[in-house]
Protein backbone atom coordinates (compact mmCIF):
# COMPACT_ATOMS: atom_id res chain seq x y z
CA UNK A 1 0.00 0.00 0.00
CA UNK A 2 1.16 3.07 -0.94
CA UNK A 3 0.65 6.40 1.50
CA UNK A 4 0.47 10.05 0.43
CA UNK A 5 0.54 13.05 3.10
CA UNK A 6 -2.13 15.63 4.26
CA UNK A 7 0.45 18.32 3.97
CA UNK A 8 -1.46 20.32 7.21
CA UNK A 9 -2.06 17.25 9.37
CA UNK A 10 0.87 15.29 8.45
CA UNK A 11 -1.09 12.18 8.46
CA UNK A 12 0.51 9.68 5.50
CA UNK A 13 -3.40 8.34 4.38
CA UNK A 14 -3.60 5.09 2.51
CA UNK A 15 -3.36 5.53 -1.26
CA UNK A 16 -6.74 3.70 -1.44
CA UNK A 17 -9.58 4.36 1.15
CA UNK A 18 -12.69 2.88 2.06
CA UNK A 19 -15.82 4.39 1.18
CA UNK A 20 -18.64 3.66 3.99
CA UNK A 21 -21.56 4.38 1.94
CA UNK A 22 -21.94 0.21 -0.18
CA UNK A 23 -21.40 -2.40 2.51
CA UNK A 24 -23.05 -5.32 1.48
CA UNK A 25 -26.40 -5.63 2.82
CA UNK A 26 -29.07 -8.41 3.55
CA UNK A 27 -31.12 -9.54 0.65
CA UNK A 28 -29.03 -7.90 -1.56
CA UNK A 29 -30.44 -4.80 -1.11
CA UNK A 30 -28.25 -1.26 -2.19
CA UNK A 31 -27.90 1.89 0.34
CA UNK A 32 -29.85 -0.09 2.81
CA UNK A 33 -29.62 0.19 6.40
CA UNK A 34 -29.57 -4.18 6.93
CA UNK A 35 -25.95 -4.10 6.74
CA UNK A 36 -24.53 -7.72 6.52
CA UNK A 37 -22.74 -7.51 9.65
CA UNK A 38 -20.31 -10.45 8.97
CA UNK A 39 -19.40 -9.86 5.37
CA UNK A 40 -18.41 -6.19 5.86
CA UNK A 41 -16.58 -6.76 9.03
CA UNK A 42 -14.68 -9.53 6.95
CA UNK A 43 -13.98 -7.08 3.99
CA UNK A 44 -12.99 -4.28 6.60
CA UNK A 45 -10.48 -6.12 8.49
CA UNK A 46 -9.32 -7.38 5.86
CA UNK A 47 -8.56 -4.06 4.12
CA UNK A 48 -7.17 -2.80 7.23
CA UNK A 49 -4.71 -5.77 7.34
CA UNK A 50 -4.01 -4.27 3.64
CA UNK A 51 -3.21 -0.87 4.62
CA UNK A 52 -6.06 0.87 4.53
CA UNK A 53 -6.38 2.95 6.85
CA UNK A 54 -8.82 5.89 5.83
CA UNK A 55 -12.31 5.42 5.90
CA UNK A 56 -15.45 7.46 4.96
CA UNK A 57 -19.16 8.07 6.04
CA UNK A 58 -21.50 10.05 6.43
CA UNK A 59 -24.52 10.51 8.96
CA UNK A 60 -27.10 9.45 5.88
CA UNK A 61 -25.02 6.54 4.68
CA UNK A 62 -27.05 3.29 4.59
CA UNK A 63 -30.07 5.36 5.82
CA UNK A 64 -27.86 6.22 8.97
CA UNK A 65 -26.71 3.26 9.98
CA UNK A 66 -22.95 3.22 8.53
CA UNK A 67 -21.68 5.21 11.34
CA UNK A 68 -23.13 2.82 13.73
CA UNK A 69 -22.42 0.00 12.12
CA UNK A 70 -18.54 1.34 12.54
CA UNK A 71 -19.02 2.41 15.85
CA UNK A 72 -20.16 -1.03 17.10
CA UNK A 73 -18.00 -3.47 15.09
CA UNK A 74 -14.40 -1.54 14.14
CA UNK A 75 -13.91 1.50 15.80
CA UNK A 76 -14.45 0.01 18.71
CA UNK A 77 -11.77 -2.38 18.45
CA UNK A 78 -8.37 -2.87 18.56
CA UNK A 79 -8.24 -1.29 14.92
CA UNK A 80 -8.74 1.99 16.23
CA UNK A 81 -5.43 2.89 16.07
CA UNK A 82 -4.50 1.82 12.88
CA UNK A 83 -7.56 4.02 11.04
CA UNK A 84 -8.38 7.89 10.27
CA UNK A 85 -12.02 8.04 10.39
CA UNK A 86 -13.77 10.84 8.54
CA UNK A 87 -17.39 11.95 8.59
CA UNK A 88 -19.67 14.61 7.22
CA UNK A 89 -22.12 17.65 9.12
CA UNK A 90 -24.96 16.83 7.04
CA UNK A 91 -25.40 20.77 5.70
CA UNK A 92 -28.80 19.99 4.03
CA UNK A 93 -30.39 19.87 7.56
CA UNK A 94 -28.80 22.42 9.46
CA UNK A 95 -31.52 25.18 9.93
CA UNK A 96 -30.34 26.87 12.92
CA UNK A 97 -27.13 27.12 14.74
CA UNK A 98 -27.43 24.67 17.56
CA UNK A 99 -28.33 22.04 15.44
CA UNK A 100 -24.71 21.73 13.95
CA UNK A 101 -23.54 20.82 17.86
CA UNK A 102 -26.58 18.67 18.71
CA UNK A 103 -25.92 16.45 15.13
CA UNK A 104 -22.23 16.55 15.98
CA UNK A 105 -22.32 15.03 18.89
CA UNK A 106 -25.08 12.24 18.06
CA UNK A 107 -22.20 11.07 15.27
CA UNK A 108 -19.67 10.82 18.14
CA UNK A 109 -22.13 8.67 19.97
CA UNK A 110 -22.77 6.92 16.99
CA UNK A 111 -18.98 6.03 16.03
CA UNK A 112 -17.93 5.49 20.18
CA UNK A 113 -15.18 7.83 19.60
CA UNK A 114 -13.94 10.79 20.90
CA UNK A 115 -12.05 12.31 18.48
CA UNK A 116 -13.30 12.30 14.69
CA UNK A 117 -10.14 12.65 12.66
CA UNK A 118 -11.27 14.40 9.44
CA UNK A 119 -14.67 16.15 9.57
CA UNK A 120 -16.29 17.55 6.44
CA UNK A 121 -19.20 20.08 5.30
CA UNK A 122 -21.18 18.08 3.67
CA UNK A 123 -22.24 18.15 -0.05
CA UNK A 124 -21.75 21.89 -0.11
CA UNK A 125 -21.85 24.12 -3.56
CA UNK A 126 -22.00 28.02 -3.34
CA UNK A 127 -25.61 28.11 -2.48
CA UNK A 128 -25.43 25.44 1.07
CA UNK A 129 -21.57 27.14 1.70
CA UNK A 130 -23.09 30.87 2.32
CA UNK A 131 -26.01 29.28 3.93
CA UNK A 132 -23.12 27.54 6.60
CA UNK A 133 -21.25 30.72 6.78
CA UNK A 134 -24.16 32.74 8.27
CA UNK A 135 -25.02 30.23 10.94
CA UNK A 136 -21.21 30.09 11.85
CA UNK A 137 -20.14 26.89 10.50
CA UNK A 138 -16.19 27.87 10.45
CA UNK A 139 -16.12 29.20 14.23
CA UNK A 140 -18.17 26.02 15.33
CA UNK A 141 -15.52 23.66 13.56
CA UNK A 142 -12.63 25.76 14.52
CA UNK A 143 -13.81 25.49 18.02
CA UNK A 144 -14.63 21.45 17.41
CA UNK A 145 -10.70 21.26 16.36
CA UNK A 146 -9.29 23.57 19.37
CA UNK A 147 -11.01 21.54 21.69
CA UNK A 148 -9.39 18.39 20.40
CA UNK A 149 -12.80 17.00 19.19
CA UNK A 150 -11.50 16.53 15.36
CA UNK A 151 -8.38 16.93 13.91
CA UNK A 152 -8.96 18.17 10.69
CA UNK A 153 -11.42 20.66 8.70
CA UNK A 154 -12.94 19.89 4.94
CA UNK A 155 -15.60 19.81 2.86
CA UNK A 156 -16.93 17.42 0.08
CA UNK A 157 -17.96 19.48 -2.76
CA UNK A 158 -20.81 19.32 -5.50
CA UNK A 159 -21.33 22.30 -6.96
CA UNK A 160 -20.17 24.20 -10.17
CA UNK A 161 -16.49 24.49 -11.25
CA UNK A 162 -15.98 28.68 -10.58
CA UNK A 163 -17.40 28.33 -6.98
CA UNK A 164 -14.88 25.43 -6.02
CA UNK A 165 -11.51 27.85 -5.86
CA UNK A 166 -14.32 30.48 -3.76
CA UNK A 167 -14.59 27.70 -1.35
CA UNK A 168 -11.26 26.84 -1.41
CA UNK A 169 -10.26 30.57 -0.74
CA UNK A 170 -12.83 31.15 2.09
CA UNK A 171 -10.90 29.75 4.82
CA UNK A 172 -7.68 27.49 5.42
CA UNK A 173 -9.00 23.89 4.94
CA UNK A 174 -7.05 20.65 5.77
CA UNK A 175 -8.74 19.17 2.71
CA UNK A 176 -11.21 18.84 -0.11
CA UNK A 177 -13.32 15.79 -1.07
CA UNK A 178 -13.98 16.26 -4.80
CA UNK A 179 -15.44 13.45 -7.39
CA UNK A 180 -13.21 12.77 -10.26
CA UNK A 181 -12.78 9.72 -12.57
CA UNK A 182 -12.16 8.85 -16.29
CA UNK A 183 -15.61 10.51 -17.08
CA UNK A 184 -15.37 12.90 -14.75
CA UNK A 185 -11.83 14.80 -15.74
CA UNK A 186 -13.56 17.95 -15.85
CA UNK A 187 -16.97 17.72 -13.96
CA UNK A 188 -17.71 20.05 -10.97
CA UNK A 189 -14.10 20.55 -9.41
CA UNK A 190 -11.85 18.37 -12.36
CA UNK A 191 -8.96 18.49 -12.33
CA UNK A 192 -8.15 21.80 -12.67
CA UNK A 193 -10.04 22.85 -9.17
CA UNK A 194 -8.02 19.26 -7.86
CA UNK A 195 -4.70 21.19 -9.00
CA UNK A 196 -5.54 24.80 -7.99
CA UNK A 197 -6.36 23.05 -3.86
CA UNK A 198 -3.66 21.32 -4.18
CA UNK A 199 -1.08 24.00 -4.54
CA UNK A 200 -2.81 25.92 -1.44
CA UNK A 201 -1.76 23.09 0.24
CA UNK A 202 -5.25 21.06 1.10
CA UNK A 203 -5.32 17.25 0.50
CA UNK A 204 -7.65 16.06 -1.99
CA UNK A 205 -9.69 12.75 -1.45
CA UNK A 206 -11.08 11.35 -4.54
CA UNK A 207 -14.93 10.01 -4.20
CA UNK A 208 -16.88 8.19 -7.45
CA UNK A 209 -13.49 7.08 -9.28
CA UNK A 210 -15.61 4.38 -10.55
CA UNK A 211 -18.71 6.94 -10.51
CA UNK A 212 -20.66 3.81 -8.84
CA UNK A 213 -19.34 1.16 -10.02
CA UNK A 214 -20.86 2.18 -13.95
CA UNK A 215 -16.77 2.02 -14.79
CA UNK A 216 -16.12 -1.92 -13.40
CA UNK A 217 -17.64 -5.02 -13.34
CA UNK A 218 -20.85 -5.39 -16.40
CA UNK A 219 -19.39 -2.80 -18.59
CA UNK A 220 -20.64 -2.25 -22.32
CA UNK A 221 -19.18 -4.44 -25.07
CA UNK A 222 -17.90 -1.57 -26.63
CA UNK A 223 -15.32 -0.40 -23.37
CA UNK A 224 -15.30 -4.00 -22.80
CA UNK A 225 -13.56 -4.71 -26.34
CA UNK A 226 -11.42 -2.05 -26.10
CA UNK A 227 -9.57 -3.35 -23.06
CA UNK A 228 -9.52 -6.81 -24.05
CA UNK A 229 -7.47 -6.07 -27.45
CA UNK A 230 -5.56 -3.81 -25.86
CA UNK A 231 -1.14 -4.95 -25.29
CA UNK A 232 -2.00 -3.94 -21.62
CA UNK A 233 -3.96 -6.36 -19.65
CA UNK A 234 -6.14 -4.82 -16.77
CA UNK A 235 -9.50 -5.26 -15.22
CA UNK A 236 -11.81 -2.77 -15.59
CA UNK A 237 -11.50 -1.60 -12.18
CA UNK A 238 -8.19 -1.46 -11.68
CA UNK A 239 -7.90 0.73 -14.95
CA UNK A 240 -10.23 3.38 -13.57
CA UNK A 241 -8.61 3.55 -10.10
CA UNK A 242 -4.70 3.78 -11.90
CA UNK A 243 -6.04 6.59 -13.54
CA UNK A 244 -7.20 8.71 -11.11
CA UNK A 245 -3.71 7.40 -8.76
CA UNK A 246 -1.75 8.60 -11.20
CA UNK A 247 -2.65 11.97 -10.56
CA UNK A 248 -0.02 13.22 -7.46
CA UNK A 249 -2.22 15.94 -6.77
CA UNK A 250 -4.59 13.13 -5.15
CA UNK A 251 -3.85 12.01 -1.37
CA UNK A 252 -6.21 9.19 -1.48
CA UNK A 253 -8.85 7.19 -3.47
CA UNK A 254 -12.04 6.24 -1.97
CA UNK A 255 -13.93 2.93 -2.99
CA UNK A 256 -17.17 1.21 -1.93
CA UNK A 257 -15.97 -2.21 -1.63
CA UNK A 258 -18.03 -4.62 -0.89
CA UNK A 259 -16.26 -8.15 -1.76
CA UNK A 260 -13.19 -9.41 -0.17
CA UNK A 261 -12.36 -10.04 -3.50
CA UNK A 262 -12.77 -6.24 -4.65
CA UNK A 263 -10.52 -5.37 -1.70
CA UNK A 264 -7.78 -7.41 -2.37
CA UNK A 265 -8.01 -6.83 -6.51
CA UNK A 266 -8.27 -2.66 -5.19
CA UNK A 267 -5.15 -3.10 -2.81
CA UNK A 268 -2.77 -4.75 -5.15
CA UNK A 269 -3.80 -1.42 -7.59
CA UNK A 270 -2.75 1.02 -4.72
CA UNK A 271 0.57 -1.05 -4.09
CA UNK A 272 1.96 0.12 -7.53
CA UNK A 273 -0.05 2.42 -9.22
CA UNK A 274 2.53 5.69 -8.84
CA UNK A 275 2.02 9.32 -9.69
CA UNK A 276 2.87 10.27 -13.43
CA UNK A 277 3.37 6.54 -14.35
CA UNK A 278 1.08 6.26 -16.59
CA UNK A 279 2.69 5.82 -20.47
CA UNK A 280 1.36 7.93 -23.39
CA UNK A 281 -0.02 4.49 -24.38
CA UNK A 282 -1.94 3.95 -21.28
CA UNK A 283 -3.29 7.22 -21.65
CA UNK A 284 -4.94 6.90 -24.98
CA UNK A 285 -6.56 3.68 -24.29
CA UNK A 286 -8.05 5.78 -21.49
CA UNK A 287 -9.08 8.08 -24.17
CA UNK A 288 -10.77 5.74 -26.16
CA UNK A 289 -12.54 3.93 -23.50
CA UNK A 290 -13.91 7.99 -22.31
CA UNK A 291 -15.10 8.32 -25.96
CA UNK A 292 -16.81 4.89 -25.65
CA UNK A 293 -18.97 5.66 -22.63
CA UNK A 294 -19.97 9.15 -23.30
CA UNK A 295 -21.14 8.09 -26.80
CA UNK A 296 -23.16 5.28 -24.37
CA UNK A 297 -24.25 6.64 -21.21
CA UNK A 298 -27.86 8.21 -21.31
CA UNK A 299 -28.19 9.42 -17.22
CA UNK A 300 -24.58 10.64 -15.71
CA UNK A 301 -26.24 9.30 -12.10
CA UNK A 302 -23.79 8.34 -9.66
CA UNK A 303 -26.37 6.64 -7.62
CA UNK A 304 -25.73 8.43 -4.37
CA UNK A 305 -29.22 8.31 -3.34
CA UNK A 306 -29.11 12.21 -1.75
CA UNK A 307 -32.28 12.36 -4.01
CA UNK A 308 -34.12 10.09 -1.57
CA UNK A 309 -36.74 9.86 -0.55
CA UNK A 310 -39.27 10.73 -3.45
CA UNK A 311 -42.38 11.28 -2.15
CA UNK A 312 -44.12 9.16 -4.80
CA UNK A 313 -41.97 6.08 -4.13
CA UNK A 314 -39.31 5.86 -7.20
CA UNK A 315 -36.49 4.65 -6.54
CA UNK A 316 -34.47 7.32 -8.38
CA UNK A 317 -30.92 6.26 -8.73
CA UNK A 318 -32.63 2.48 -9.05
CA UNK A 319 -34.70 3.37 -12.01
CA UNK A 320 -31.53 5.69 -13.80
CA UNK A 321 -29.15 2.55 -13.35
CA UNK A 322 -32.22 0.59 -15.07
CA UNK A 323 -32.04 2.89 -17.94
CA UNK A 324 -28.29 3.22 -18.36
CA UNK A 325 -28.68 -0.56 -18.40
CA UNK A 326 -30.86 0.26 -21.43
CA UNK A 327 -29.08 2.23 -23.16
CA UNK A 328 -25.58 0.46 -23.09
CA UNK A 329 -26.79 -3.58 -22.70
CA UNK A 330 -29.60 -5.22 -23.25
CA UNK A 331 -33.18 -3.49 -23.43
CA UNK A 332 -34.99 -6.94 -23.01
CA UNK A 333 -32.96 -7.45 -19.80
CA UNK A 334 -33.05 -4.13 -18.88
CA UNK A 335 -37.11 -3.81 -19.22
CA UNK A 336 -37.51 -6.97 -17.09
CA UNK A 337 -35.41 -5.64 -13.88
CA UNK A 338 -37.13 -1.88 -14.43
CA UNK A 339 -40.49 -3.84 -13.82
CA UNK A 340 -39.26 -6.16 -11.46
CA UNK A 341 -37.75 -3.13 -9.31
CA UNK A 342 -39.99 -0.57 -9.84
CA UNK A 343 -43.04 -2.71 -10.50
CA UNK A 344 -43.42 -5.10 -7.28
CA UNK A 345 -40.01 -5.90 -5.82
CA UNK A 346 -40.36 -2.30 -4.08
CA UNK A 347 -40.09 -1.02 -0.14
CA UNK A 348 -43.82 -1.55 0.08
CA UNK A 349 -44.20 -3.91 -2.39
CA UNK A 350 -46.62 -1.83 -4.71
CA UNK A 351 -45.58 -0.16 -7.84
CA UNK A 352 -43.37 3.09 -8.02
CA UNK A 353 -42.97 4.00 -12.16
CA UNK A 354 -41.03 7.15 -13.13
CA UNK A 355 -44.21 8.02 -14.31
CA UNK A 356 -45.22 8.39 -11.01
CA UNK A 357 -43.55 11.64 -10.29
CA UNK A 358 -45.51 14.58 -9.15
CA UNK A 359 -43.29 16.95 -10.85
CA UNK A 360 -42.64 18.47 -7.06
CA UNK A 361 -38.89 19.13 -8.41
CA UNK A 362 -37.37 18.24 -4.83
CA UNK A 363 -35.49 15.73 -5.85
CA UNK A 364 -33.46 18.42 -8.38
CA UNK A 365 -32.64 20.90 -5.42
CA UNK A 366 -30.77 17.34 -3.69
CA UNK A 367 -29.27 16.10 -6.77
CA UNK A 368 -25.06 16.68 -6.32
CA UNK A 369 -25.14 16.52 -10.18
CA UNK A 370 -27.40 19.01 -11.00
CA UNK A 371 -29.32 16.84 -13.06
CA UNK A 372 -32.90 17.22 -14.85
CA UNK A 373 -34.20 14.53 -12.93
CA UNK A 374 -38.03 15.27 -13.71
CA UNK A 375 -36.77 15.18 -17.63
CA UNK A 376 -35.19 11.99 -17.56
CA UNK A 377 -37.46 10.22 -15.57
CA UNK A 378 -40.02 11.51 -19.03
CA UNK A 379 -37.83 9.65 -20.50
CA UNK A 380 -37.76 6.16 -18.49
CA UNK A 381 -41.49 6.51 -18.75
CA UNK A 382 -41.88 6.75 -22.76
CA UNK A 383 -39.23 4.11 -22.96
CA UNK A 384 -39.48 1.10 -20.37
CA UNK A 385 -43.15 1.71 -19.00
CA UNK A 386 -45.33 0.35 -21.86
CA UNK A 387 -48.47 -2.04 -21.28
CA UNK A 388 -46.87 -5.11 -21.22
CA UNK A 389 -44.23 -3.78 -18.32
CA UNK A 390 -47.15 -2.49 -16.36
CA UNK A 391 -49.29 -5.87 -16.44
CA UNK A 392 -46.48 -8.19 -15.76
CA UNK A 393 -45.67 -6.09 -12.50
CA UNK A 394 -49.65 -6.51 -11.69
CA UNK A 395 -50.07 -10.04 -12.53
CA UNK A 396 -46.91 -10.70 -9.88
CA UNK A 397 -48.67 -8.21 -7.66
CA UNK A 398 -51.99 -10.08 -7.57
CA UNK A 399 -50.10 -13.59 -6.54
CA UNK A 400 -47.25 -11.95 -4.61
CA UNK A 401 -47.72 -12.78 -0.86
CA UNK A 402 -46.48 -9.35 0.16
CA UNK A 403 -49.62 -8.28 -1.38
Amino acid sequence: MQYREIPKTKDKLSLLGYGCMRFPTKFGRELSSLINTEKAKAQIFAAIERGVNYFDTAYPYHLGASESFLGEHILSSHYRKKINIATKLPCWMIKEKDEMEKIFNRQREKLKVDVIDYYLLHAIDGRSFRHMISLGVIEFMEKLKKEGRIRGMGFSFHGRREEFPQIVDAYDWDFAQVQFNILDEHFQAGIDGIKYAAAKGLGIIVMEPLRGGSLSGRIPSEVRRIYDTSEIKREPADWALRWVMNHKEVTSVLSGMNSEEQVEQNCRTADDAYGDSMTEQENEIIGTVRYAYEKLLAVKCTECAYCLPCPAGINIPAVFKNFNNYKMFSRTSARVHHMIYAGFRTSDGKAHWAGSCIGCGGCESRCPQNLPIREYLKLVKDKMEGPLEKTGAAIVRAFSPQK
